[in-house]
């Protein structure tokens, strides 16, 4: 019956789409159910952090498997390469790069041991063997081999069903465990009757206050109940002399347990599990038939279902069926408007995701922001990576912005524009996360915040998008201000390496290297930022020095060495060269030849990415699946094209991997894309037709989409002349409300000795620079200046009678008779500014990534200072940060000597830290100064000793991580 039911949806779903043909193209056709090409073991191995439980499209509830308690690759609860199960919990995270969630496990058993094994002693943790996994959307089921009990979940949006199957009819247990994972704040097991429980669960993790409550029904008696010591675990015995499956029944709510018991009632109330399972999987059977492809290669089906089924993840649905919801002021709201959702991973999923969703999910989307406006008026600003009613306080950028300004322009408008307009410009118009600084100079210093490069560079691009809707509603004053500011990227860019850098204290971040990885840039280095001006890609060319300079230095980046220096960044993966498709600042790169006529080598690169990177195997996703965007991004770049620059309306067009792709629209159109003499040798573009008409534009329109249509392309082996004039590439340019980029210091040491000698320049090249020194009058910058005393210099440029805005640069003058030696080396990335960094006079923030501390990792903190001449000296003093979730510790010990010679040490002062660091969450800093009696010496020498092996309280232990010493100033008197 049920195999007759799948076919029979099929046949109807098939035979309503083909009577809505546009034109002579068929449709592309499937007679197999698309859910049985979906592998949710995709991504649960290498580094993609998905999970293969139960979930509806953007559901509440994702019911899952929990093999991995902790741990970078454990964010999802579940990792392939694991040989236990700890239970099954109600909610996971699709793919993050942070961990959170796991709520409400249960587990069957045969024993009542509230131990979960994970120390090694025996407990519920039970062994299995993938042979004996199955998981499909849904649907997921297994065998615990440690107590030969059969495991099948299913869902709804709010809801679960769990069935055990046990192998006799004796020690029939279930463990509730409300302590897995999280910390817990507070808890509530309630026994209402002998079949029914309910209670809540107030955890912290990456959310720093989660609010869940639950209701289970069993489907037996409970006969015997234990709970654990501490109240958060509670063993249930049944009786089921017959041995039948027992079934539990769960309904969860962030509002109350009313909320949690009515969810279930309404959701499941009296359907059997067959009945639930069956409505998940038409459920998903209809929402992944939105797209529709013909292809013989297996693995390139499932990779697409898969790819199309991680995008419906999340956002996850966070509301009650009444509904109510708890908002991000954490109180309980009532809204029946439209569906209100959670889990935004808006840095990832603005690239791809969202403008997925405007093609196949425009209802959704209307909810999606109608629910940012809600969280707006909930929690002051939109959200940027929210969680349970949390801000997470991660990524950057205010992408709720470009999702909207996308939607508006795409004419998704179902919520209040103007409201939404307001709700943009508040995001764009704070003093946080370094935007007092960029509305003021038009970037961030270096010494002002961290990811200082990437914040300008999103922040420049989300405001072109605010520019682009003001444009739309004709607000000619927005127009003209996020115009300008959305041309901001230019004040990163360095001219004499064409790479966007760090300008610190107004002069270039150095030594630079672009393979390093450090605090600039956001989960990557130089190479996998400088190519991000989606917003102005012709403006960025010319600054380049023209096409042929984009084109080279793409195929450079293509084909650099693959390693990478700095920090160790775990996110940066699947490398080619140095283009790391595992993190997304790199996704939209190899879209970017389409804009220098040369499709070819973007057809080139796709293909290899497509089929290369994403595998069907459980690494086969080359980096964190991040809520849908790595799917994304194969979801549209398998059909043939990719949104470089969502507010634009075009998506690139890239290369086919199918032979016929249909999607089939909300407004009852079908788009279909069709690819002649396709294989994977004729993955060039020879010609393209768009509705019969020859198309020789390497771009397509979101309007000649959603009118419905074909899109025809004749594929050949070689590379072809299709679409490389210049009237039919792509491109974005900013030609109104030109800005003028204010100067920085191309030499000059902003620390010096003797003198210095600065050169100031302008990559505008006709601008007018102007400085002043010490606040005196502004002059016209003809020549280098000389300084010999320390000096605060003002400099703008003027072009066209635009005026930049002004910078200002202190210079410190270090005593021409101190010199440091320094025994180990230091990490160029935190290097404090050179050398002469711990004498210079500049000291840090409790902000390590400041650019003024100098880092020691693993190594002793050896200084030797040389006066010049003896001296009389009687105290020392030195500066050293703490930042434990850093890892960067206070040293453990801290000696100091004297010396008249440099040979013979007088130790004056020894601080021993005996017991071991307490941990501490706040940053701090700690001057160390001592005191002694006045005595002659010429060198002063100090130790500070690194505390080596990170405790093993810290997280990092689990990785062997080992400590560091940042350190500043060193002042002797």
């Amino acid at each position: 019956m049920r195999a007759f039911y799948t076919v029979f949806t099929i046949l109807i779903i098939t035979g309503f789409y083909s009577c809505k043909k546009e034109n002579k193209v068929k449709i592309a056709q499937s007679n197999t159910p698309l859910i049985s090409y979906v592998n949710p073991f995709i991504g649960t191995g290498g580094h993609g952090h998905t999970y293969p439980g139960a979930s509806m499209p953007f559901g509440m509830m994702q019911l899952s498997p929990d093999t991995r308690l902790d741990g970078w690759d454990g964010c999802s609860g579940y990792h392939y390469s694991d040989n236990y199960i700890y239970g099954f919990s109600h909610t996971h995270l699709s793919g993050t790069g942070v961990s959170d969630y796991g709520d409400i496990l249960l587990m069957p058993t045969n024993e009542m041991n509230f131990n979960n094994g994970a120390n090694g002693n025996k407990g519920y943790r039970a062994h299995f063997s993938h042979n004996n996994e199955k998981a499909s959307p849904g649907y997921y089921k297994v065998h615990l081999d440690s107590t030969n009990i059969d495991v099948a979940l299913t869902v709804t949006q709010r809801a679960g069903i769990h069935k055990y199957t046990f192998p006799s009819n004796e020690k029939q247990i279930i463990i509730l465990d409300l302590a897995h994972r999280d910390q817990v704040l507070d808890h509530q097991i309630q026994v209402i009757s002998n079949k029914e429980i309910n209670g809540y669960r107030h955890s912290k993790a990456w959310a720093e206050k989660q609010l869940l409550f639950y209701h289970i029904k069993f489907s037996k008696t409970i006969k015997n109940k234990q709970p654990s010591e501490d109240g958060k675990k509670m063993a249930f015995e049944f009786d089921n002399t017959t041995n039948e499956p027992i079934f539990v029944s769960i309904g969860i709510s962030a509002v109350d347990k009313q909320g949690a018991l009515k969810n279930l009632e309404e959701e499941i109330g009296s359907k059997t599990f067959d009945q639930v399972k069956d409505n998940a999987q038409d459920t998903w059977e209809k929402q992944l038939r939105k797209i529709v492809i013909e292809t013989s290669n297996e693995d390139y089906k499932t990779n697409f279902y898969t790819s199309l089924y991680h995008t419906m993840l999340a956002p996850n649905l966070y509301q009650d069926i009444d509904g109510r919801y708890r908002g991000m002021d954490l109180e309980i709201h009532q809204n029946s408007n439209f569906d209100y959702y959670s889990v935004f991973s808006l840095w990832d999923t603005y690239r791809a995701t969202h403008p997925l969703y405007t093609i196949i999910e425009q209802d959704r989307t209307n909810d999606f922001i109608n629910t940012f406006l809600a969280k707006y008026d909930e929690g002051g600003i939109m959200p940027i990576w929210d969680l349970a009613g949390n801000y997470t306080h991660c990524m950057i950028g205010y992408h709720s912005v470009p999702v909207i300004a996308d939607a508006y322009l795409k004419g998704i408008t179902d919520y209040d524009s103007e409201k939404a307009f307001e709700a943009m410009k508040h995001s764009a118009t704070r003093d946080k996360l370094g935007l007092q600084s960029y509305k003021k100079l038009g970037y961030i210093p270096v010494e002002e915040e961290s990811e200082s490069v990437s914040k300008t560079l999103e922040y420049a691009y989300d405001d072109w998008t605010i520019a682009q809707m003001a444009k739309a509603m004709n607000k000619s004053k927005d127009v003209a201000e996020f115009t300008k500011r959305a041309q901001n990227y230019k004040n990163v860019f360095d001219p004499s390496t064409k790479f966007m850098r760090g300008r610190y204290r107004n002069t270039w971040f150095a030594p630079f290297d672009p393979y390093e990885v450090n605090f600039n840039y956001t989960e990557a280095n130089s190479w996998q930022y400088s190519f991000y001006v989606p917003q102005d890609i012709n403006g960025f060319i010319n600054l380049l020095g023209g096409k042929k300079e984009l084109d080279k230095q793409l195929d450079t980046l293509f084909s650099a060495n693959s390693n990478t220096s700095g920090s160790h960044q775990v996110d940066i993966t699947g490398l080619i060269g140095q283009y790391a498709h595992g993190n997304e600042p790199s996704h939209h790169m190899a879209y970017l030849y389409n804009y220098v006529n040369k499709p070819y080598k973007t057809q080139e690169r796709v293909h290899q990415i497509l089929t290369e990177l994403y595998t069907n195997s459980p690494d086969g996703i080359s980096g964190n699946e991040d809520c849908g965007q790595m799917s994304a991004w194969y979801v549209f770049s398998s059909l043939g094209f990719y949104p470089v620059t969502p507010g634009s309306n075009d998506y690139i067009i890239g290369t086919p991997l199918f032979d016929k792709s249909t999607i089939h629209l909300e407004n009852g159109k079908n788009f279909t894309i069709v690819a002649n003499n396709l294989s994977s040798e004729n993955k060039y573009i020879a010609s393209a037709q768009l509705n019969d008409e020859q198309h020789s534009f390497s771009y397509v329109k979101h309007e000649d989409i959603m009118k419905g249509g074909s899109l025809i392309f004749e594929m050949t082996n070689i590379p072809s002349e299709w679409a490389t004039n210049n009237r039919h590439i792509p491109s974005t340019e900013i030609k109104e409300h030109i800005i003028t980029t204010p100067p920085f210091i191309a030499t000059g040491d902003i620390a010096f000795k003797e003198k210095t000698t600065i050169a100031l320049q302008s990559i505008d090249s006709n601008a007018t620079i102007h400085y002043s020194l010490n606040n005196s009058v502004f002059k016209k910058y003809n020549q280098p200046i000389e300084i010999s005393s320390p000096t605060i210099l003002k400099t703008y440029a003027s072009l066209n009678e635009i005026k930049s805005a002004v910078i200002s640069t202190e210079f410190f003058k270090i005593d021409a008779n101190l010199s440091i030696e320094l025994k180990n080396e230091y990490a160029n990335r935190y290097n404090g500014g050179g050398p002469n960094a711990l004498i210079n006079g500049i000291k840090g923030t409790t902000d390590y990534r400041s650019g003024s501390w100098q880092g020691f990792h693993n190594k002793d903190l050896i200084a030797t200072i040389d006066l010049g001449k003896s001296k009389e000296v009687s105290k020392v003093s030195i500066g050293f940060l703490e930042d434990q979730r850093s890892w960067i510790f206070y040293p453990k010990k801290i000696q100091i000597w004297i010396s008249e010679d440099g040979q013979t040490w007088k130790l004056v002062s020894k601080n021993e830290i005996e017991k071991e660091p307490i941990s501490n969450t706040v940053a701090s800093i700690q001057v160390v100064e001592r005191k002694f009696t006045k005595q002659q010496a010429r060198y002063v020498k100090i130790q500070a000793n690194n505390v080596g092996t990170l405790p093993k309280w810290h997280i990092g232990s689990n990785y062997d991580g080992k400590a560091w010493v940042f350190a500043d100033e060193i002042i002797i008197e």
